[in-house]
């Protein structure tokens, strides 16, 4: 029977990839001069934290941040911001959480939303991706156009196509 996964990966070189440019960009512009802005990746947390001044160069980093996160051909909606919140002295903190794999209530309203087509294809959460088979090839092909069109908060990619 054909099948495909619907998968939630991204790739982490390009993510630091992406936070070093960030960071050389700041330390290069004018009106990062003599603030004392910082952004770091935890790749084992998943998460970037950006530390500066005021709310207004917050909003600046997290332009650059998805500036070249699009350059880098990268979904920014894996990149969830958090509000920022205040840190010690008169320093702002700002957590960017990175969005990998799908989460359980996630993967449950897909597979609601999917038997809500009346499709005939079978779904299985399989951890954090998501198994679709069907007996036509039609079929799954119609899911991916349906999973396509919604908006579930995060990007989906879909591989390893078997007939």
């Amino acid at each position: 029977m054909p099948s495909f996964d619907v998968v939630n990966t991204v790739n982490m070189q390009e993510i630091t990839n992406t936070v070093t440019n960030s960071s050389k960009e700041i330390q290069q512009r004018y009106d990062f001069r003599g603030s004392n802005t910082e952004i770091e990746l935890d790749a084992a947390a998943k998460n970037i934290v950006v530390r500066t001044e005021d709310e207004m160069k917050i909003e600046a980093v997290r332009q650059i941040l998805i500036t070249h996160a699009t350059r880098r051909k990268l979904d920014v909606a894996c990149l969830d911001f958090q509000e920022p919140q205040p840190a010690g002295g008169k320093t702002m903190r700002q957590e960017i959480a990175i969005q990998d794999g799908i989460e359980r209530e996630t993967a449950q309203k897909i597979v609601k939303d999917v038997k809500g087509t009346k499709i005939k294809v079978q779904v299985a959460i399989q951890g954090e991706e998501l198994r679709v088979t069907g007996k036509k090839r039609d079929d799954l092909q119609s899911v991916i156009q349906f999973l396509k069109s919604e908006d579930y908060g995060i990007p989906l990619q879909f591989v390893n196509m078997r007939d």
